[in-house]
């Protein structure tokens, strides 16, 4: 039967009061969102909706029919007004007097510009004749588990008109495209009754003479299919479970010792990110009799193969007699595998236009009793393509329950992968940031040095996981930067650098995160100020434990990953110049910062074979946003320089060589470049951002 959340049945959102004050394109925003609010309707960046609309002209000043419809590109959970594509009605249907057959629809694509409304930016998709020719105002294209698992079923056809009767049809399997524009509007003109139509293998068309018609007639239909599933697939799913579901801890022990490896076979041309769901619906299916044989169909709906590849690679991993060491040892083989299975496939299918091979390794990994990984070039795209898979997995699970699941033919799958018009649209696509793709944990990650840090990486395409020991800083930090970069790209750990267990379980939750990690930047720290004869042994120890023991203890478990990676790595340390230059009443501190330095140059001795560099950023004085420089510490060192409190940035930046006051913004940059390939050929090296100090100059 259907998981929990496909059999309940979906709630129609519809507000009336919000929805008479609107003017139709916004009601077409309003229907959008909520139809796409709910992945049981349709998938992220999934369906269409449209409105043809009055408008007046801005040229001729005459009413005119213009078809609202979502661009290329979007999402109809999270699009806004500018999300739309606008076209002239009668200069799409004048299209039919160009049109030259199937062999040539993919030139139709190139006409739509044409086409545009009111000089419009937003480009129309691949998917815009399929509603500018249905004849009715309002149209909804959408990708619901319940109706793929129809449509992805072996008797298709029959199931739409059992479950269904005539208010909706049925259409064979067809590339979206002007072609299918055409066969959508034969259809309604030849069933004028009709409520929608079922494409086979690939989604829902359904339509209505207003914006709430058409959004409630989705939502029926889909309860309808629901309501069936519930009604007639009452077997276990996929052949009932022949594997047992491992504990919660142990799922994501396993998935801690898969993730970096598997990252590392797989990110040889460019750097992945991972994600893990164990949710039932995965749980379900990777427990089950039917997990090998179906996972080789591969997936149905277009939209499913294009995140996810044409099939997942299930990893040999038996939860009845768990063995991970066994499994890691397999995985070079397995993973060569699936390129060389995929090499294959694109040689079987290649056309003699066909775009060269892309990337031949596996987007899902199945892991019998444990869940689901996936891996893309960043966290959110990661995320979808799981979120993809599952919806893969309810279409599975409906159709094998009550028919026979039929994955999309292998060629029409390739032909829609390298379609030379998805080739385009992945050509358009911006060069990657410099750090896309990158993953790094910055300990002290919610001060000043280490936010700034966390931003700048961010702002280059990194994923960060912050670290500290100040929870409620830490929150602050990490809601900022998801805000300004999206929750997918900051997570925020809980971690005492000089707790082992604590650094172990930090490092640990990175993982299950993001996959991997390719940076570390250990800059937690504190600062302490006293004479030596005043110095106690608690004092004394602090320091050492948080400066030197702390940094010992996070290096030490980045290098195990970078080992497990097999892939290089990068740890830059945020020292001091006081561990260069020696300062009056600090010994504690300035012993500390020296013994991070000299820790930093063993490191860069050990990990240059395995191409893991180690470089240091010096700062000095940097008071604006420091955690450090605030309250004792700040009152100490003016004391020592017998000044008030308001007056030591203006004494640093005057004793410094430049006269200029250093800012967190100032260190990040160090750290970027160290962290970044524009530093590719430097390790064991210490940058000083000081203003200059001849003091601490490197010998």
């Amino acid at each position: 039967m259907l998981d929990k959340q496909q059999g309940a049945r979906l709630a129609n959102l519809w507000d009336d009061a919000k929805a008479a004050g609107m003017s139709e394109p916004e009601r077409l925003l309003y229907r959008s969102n909520l139809l796409g609010s709910d992945k049981r309707i349709t998938n992220y960046g999934g369906g269409n909706t449209s409105a043809k609309v009055t408008e007046r002209d801005p040229l001729t000043g005459e009413t005119v029919e213009v078809l609202w419809v979502k661009g290329s590109g979007g999402d109809v959970g999270t699009i806004r007004m500018d999300g739309f594509a606008t076209l002239y009605m009668d200069k799409l249907r004048a299209l039919k007097g160009i049109y030259r057959g199937v062999e040539f629809e993919d030139e139709m694509v190139g006409y739509l510009p044409h086409c545009t409304f009111n000089l419009n930016p937003r480009a129309a998709s691949i998917d815009t004749p399929l509603h500018a020719y249905v004849p009715k105002s309002h149209v909804d294209h959408m990708h619901p588990d319940a109706i793929i698992a129809i449509a992805a079923s072996k008797n298709s056809k029959d199931l739409t008109q059992k479950i269904f009767g005539d208010e909706i049809g049925w259409l064979p399997w067809k590339r979206p495209g002007y072609e299918l524009g055409l066969w959508l509007e034969k259809f309604c003109r030849e069933n004028p009754t009709a409520r929608g139509v079922v494409l086979e293998s690939h989604g829902l068309f359904t339509w209505g003479d207003s914006a709430k018609e058409a959004y409630e007639t989705t939502i029926e239909i889909i309860n309808r299919a629901i309501a069936w599933f519930e009604a007639e697939n009452t077997a276990p799913a996929f052949g009932g479970a022949v594997k047992p579901v491992l504990e919660t801890s142990e799922r994501t022990a396993v998935a801690k010792r898969l993730m970096p490896v598997i990252r590392g076979l797989i990110s040889a041309d460019e750097k992945k990110v991972g994600h893990f769901d164990d949710s039932q619906a995965v749980l379900d299916f990777v427990t089950s009799r039917d997990l090998e044989p179906l996972a080789a169909l591969g997936t149905s709906c277009p939209d499913h193969f294009l995140r996810t590849k044409i099939r997942p690679l299930v990893i040999d991993f038996d939860p009845d007699a768990p063995d991970v060491e066994k499994t890691l040892a397999g995985l070079p083989e397995a993973i060569s595998a699936y390129r060389a299975s995929y090499a294959a496939y694109y040689d079987r299918c290649r056309r003699a236009d066909s775009p060269a091979m892309r990337d031949p390794n596996a987007v899902v990994f199945l892991v019998p009793g444990v869940g689901m990984i996936t891996f893309a070039k960043d966290k959110a795209t990661a995320r979808i393509s799981g979120e993809f898979y599952v919806n893969a997995i309810n279409v599975m699970r409906g159709a094998s329950g009550v028919s026979t699941y039929v994955g999309l033919p292998e060629q029409e799958a390739f032909d829609i992968e390298y379609w030379l018009l998805e080739e385009a649209k992945l050509q358009r696509m911006p060069k990657p940031k410099s750090l896309a793709g990158c993953i790094a944990l910055v300990t002290g990650g919610a001060g000043g040095i280490g936010k700034a840090t966390a931003d700048r990486l961010m702002r280059e395409g990194a994923c960060i996981i912050l670290a500290d020991i100040d929870q409620g800083a830490l929150e602050a930090a990490e809601g900022e930067l998801a805000a300004r970069y999206g929750k997918d790209f900051v997570r925020a750990v809980s971690m005492n650098v000089t707790s082992e267990a604590a650094v172990e379980s930090g490092f640990g939750d990175a993982l299950l995160a993001f996959g991997g990690l390719d940076i570390l930047v250990s800059n937690a720290g504190l600062a302490s100020s006293a004479a030596i004869e005043d110095t106690t042994l608690s004092l004394w120890n602090r320091n050492m434990d948080i400066l030197a023991t702390g940094y010992f203890l996070v290096s030490r478990e980045a290098f195990r990953i970078f080992r497990a990676q097999k892939a290089g790595g990068n740890v830059v340390f945020v020292a001091s110049k006081n561990g260069l230059a020696a300062s009056p009443g600090a010994s504690a501190y300035c012993a500390a910062k020296a013994a991070e330095i000299h820790l930093a140059r063993c490191l860069a001795l050990e990990g240059a074979s395995a191409q893991i560099r180690v470089n240091v950023v010096n700062p000095d004085a940097v008071l604006r946003g420091s955690k450090i420089w605030t309250g004792e510490w700040k009152e100490q060192r003016a004391a020592a320089y017998n000044m008030d409190v308001d007056e030591l940035e203006a004494h640093y930046r005057e004793r410094s060589m430049l006269k200029r006051s250093v800012f967190p913004e100032d260190i990040a940059e160090a750290i970027y470049f160290l962290a970044s390939d524009m530093s590719a050929k430097s390790t064991g090296n210490i940058i000083n951002v000081d203003a200059g100090n001849a003091q601490s100059f490197t010998r």
